[in-house]
């Protein structure tokens, strides 16, 4: 079971310093202060001695500036920013970029030819290792390159130095003219293709305005919109004509009684003069015929003659009227009408001829509109393509003329030893040391003791399984918490640190005002308020192993109970080490063991040591304790014992010692832990939490003893002090 407990501590271990916040990294600093200083000082003592030893060197400076490159914009094709280089990503810089090419490999090879460098062996240096010695960065601000090298020897520094910038200078020129050859041979083989070009795009734009036969589509859209605006005047003005017209024809064809085409028939045979004559003929046969009937008979020769001639004329009128218009529905009497007559129907003929005449004018009008309304819809699509056609001639024009303008300017520049770069500051002999290695070292020795001393802790705290903070007690044990007791066996400093003097073991008889015997009257408190139901009489007060102060904390919680007018009994049941007759300064010739055995009366064993407050020791420690503690006898001797005094409070030995503890807790109304950091480790509070739940104890709470405040991150109440102070300055 212990290894099985090593390992769930060992894990717990590891659980707890994955948690730690900086709080908790802080604390462990300060109490592993002392390994951590003397490692990082032995750290910087060797770095201060291995830089001591190394021999002075010097460091050469030079500048160059930079400025832009106008290759690009003789081409034509850059805008205003052509010739500044520009970021290809958010994070480059056009600089730093430049920064690259200073140590380039071209360049550090040239200067190895130049010099003659050679490395410690006496073969030539390495393009790569001198790139590393040489370091560049960019001046805030400016498109500056600062330059550094160091060496041992300072004439040889600035030497490098400035031979690394002409060499840059040189492949920067070599560079810029290589460009301006490179633009030279763009621009000769972009300007026949960039000719044809424009001729395509003329001759594109040419056939498109003879195939839509539009030159200026913002003319021609004009000319159709007065066009259309002219047709619907005059469509409208013809729609009034026609209803005018038809209104007209309508009453006339009412008052004639009869259709167009038969007015026009009948004004036509009025115009014949043989049917005018053969029907004039006919009407005074007919007169005749019927004057003759008022003197004759119709059997009368005269009668019958002219009855004879009147059906030859009838006969002769129908058939050259059927030879003129082909018309049955004409009479002799039609052809014969009066002069107003006559007239309406050349009117109304006339009218009928205004009225299709009116029509045929209005279809072509609107014929002729719709013709216009097509074709101004096209008018935006053939401005949109003449549009694209003009600008692609533009381009190609703007472009050509562009090439043709640049392409004497590349060839000048071609010829120049321009480049982008210039040295503002050449590299002057360094005439003082740097101590640049040194601070090197010296960082780099700190740096690795900081490390050492990490890995230290962290070994030391591995190792290290005990309880060191309040939150560790009360996440492992889990009990009810009913108090914390400060640490108080080193001196007490007063805030102002003037004063300072020692509180005694038992502080709530000797020292009321302090904080540890406010802090014994926060734990009777709480004992108080527990369990309101039963009435708490007894209690047991043990801890995981020894040295956890759980005697000190028995006999300081029967003084408080005894201050506060409790009659109390303090009962020493460590019967392998008691230590209550050395807190009270008592003999330990008759105690309990002396009573269980009943060679000794309990009045004579039972020491009154204050007002309120008795003790009974131990007596001789027995060579079986548990057969004592675990009788009838003791007991009876509690139960006795609770009906005599207020309170009964047991000191008993630790949980991992002995086992009379279990025994006593279950003759007591509860248990009480103590628990103290920094004593306890994880594997025996384990294992303590296991003996307590299997036995089924009544575990009160737990008492969290010796708590050093500097050693936790959570503040507890007796801290706050502002509440117990003596007459003349407040304790802490």
């Amino acid at each position: 079971m212990r290894a099985k407990n090593n390992a769930d501590s060992g894990a717990m271990t590891l659980d707890s310093l994955e948690k730690l916040d900086f709080q908790n990294y802080w604390l462990i600093a300060k109490r592993r202060w002392k390994p951590t200083a003397a490692i990082i000082a032995a750290s910087l003592i060797a770095s201060g001695f291995v830089a001591s030893s190394q021999k002075p060197t010097y460091m050469a400076t030079g500048k160059i500036v930079l400025k832009p490159n106008k290759l690009p914009s003789l081409t034509g094709l850059g805008g205003e920013a052509a010739g500044r280089v520009s970021n290809l990503t958010m994070q480059s810089n056009p600089v730093r970029t430049e920064a690259q090419n200073v140590v380039s490999r071209p360049v550090m090879q040239s200067t190895i030819e130049v010099l003659k460098l050679t490395d410690g062996a006496g073969n030539p240096l390495h393009p790569d290792a001198l790139a590393k010695a040489i370091k560049v960065k960019d001046v805030a601000g400016a498109d500056v390159l600062q330059i550094t090298y160091e060496d041992r020897d300072p004439e040889k520094a600035a030497a490098v130095l400035n031979q690394v910038m002409t060499q840059y200078l040189k492949a920067n020129v070599v560079e810029n003219r290589s460009e301006a050859a490179a633009a030279r041979e763009f621009i000769a083989e972009q300007l026949p293709k960039t000719e044809a070009t424009v001729s395509q795009a003329e001759a594109a734009l040419r056939q498109f305005k003879e195939r839509s036969g539009i030159a200026d589509t913002k003319a021609e859209e004009t000319r159709l919109n007065e066009a259309i605006s002219t047709l619907e005047k005059q469509i409208l003005e013809a729609n009034t004509d026609l209803a005018e017209t038809a209104t007209r024809y309508e009453k006339l064809a009412e008052t004639l009684n009869m259709s167009a085409d038969r007015a026009l028939d009948i004004s036509s045979l009025s115009q014949d003069e043989s049917i005018k004559q053969v029907a004039t003929q006919l009407q005074q046969v007919q007169t005749q015929l019927e004057l003759e009937r008022t003197r004759y008979t119709d059997k009368h020769p005269a009668i019958v003659n002219l009855q004879e001639r009147e059906q030859t004329l009838k006969a002769l009128l129908e058939d050259r009227i059927s030879q003129t218009v082909n018309a049955d529905s004409i009479t002799p009497r039609d052809l014969a009408p009066g002069s107003l007559r006559q007239d309406l129907m050349k009117d109304f003929v006339t009218t009928e001829v205004q009225k299709t005449g009116v029509s045929s004018r209005l279809a072509s009008l609107i014929a002729a509109r719709n013709a216009y309304r097509d074709r101004i819809v096209q008018v935006p699509r053939l401005e949109q393509t003449q549009r694209e056609l003009q600008r692609r001639l533009d381009a190609a024009q703007s472009t050509y003329e562009t090439l043709l303008k640049r392409l004497p300017e590349v060839q000048l520049t071609e010829k120049q030893n321009v480049g982008t770069a210039r040295i503002v500051e050449r590299a002057a002999v360094p005439d003082t040391a740097s101590g640049s290695k040194s601070n090197m070292f010296l960082l780099l020795g700190a740096v690795i003791g900081t490390l050492l001393s990490l890995g230290v802790v962290t070994f030391l705290e591995l190792r290290d399984k005990s309880i060191k903070t309040l939150k560790e007690a009360r996440d492992l044990f889990g009990y009810t918490w009913l108090g914390t007791i400060p640490y108080f066996g080193r001196p007490i400093m007063a805030r102002s640190r003037k004063q300072e003097w020692s509180i005694p073991e038992l502080p709530v008889r000797d020292a009321p005002r302090s904080v540890v015997s406010g802090s014994y009257r926060m734990l009777q408190a709480n004992l108080k308020f527990l369990s309101l139901d039963e009435k708490l009489k007894s209690v047991v007060i043990t801890s995981s192993v020894p040295r956890e102060g759980k005697s000190t904390i028995a006999a300081n919680l029967a003084a408080t109970m005894a201050t506060l007018g409790r009659r109390t009994l303090l009962i020493d049941a460590d019967l392998h080490h008691p230590s209550q007759h050395h807190i009270w300064n008592l003999t330990n010739v008759g105690g309990l063991s002396h009573v269980i055995v009943e060679q000794t009366n309990t009045r004579d064993a039972i020491v009154p040591v204050m007002q309120n407050l008795d003790v009974l020791t131990c007596g001789v420690i027995p060579p079986n304790p548990l057969a004592l503690l675990d009788s009838k006898r003791m007991a009876s001797l509690i139960q006795t014992f609770k009906q005599q005094y207020d309170f009964v409070i047991v000191d008993a030995p630790p949980l991992i010692v002995a086992a009379e503890t279990l025994t006593l807790g279950k003759i007591v109304d509860g248990l009480i832990l103590v628990a103290r950091p920094g004593v306890v480790d994880q594997a025996n509070a384990t294992t303590a939490k296991e003996l307590l739940d299997q036995s089924s104890q009544n575990v009160l709470g737990m008492v969290i003893n010796g708590a050093v405040l500097e050693n936790d991150v959570h503040e507890s109440y007796y801290e706050h002090d502002d509440y117990i102070q003596t007459p003349m300055q407040r304790v802490y």
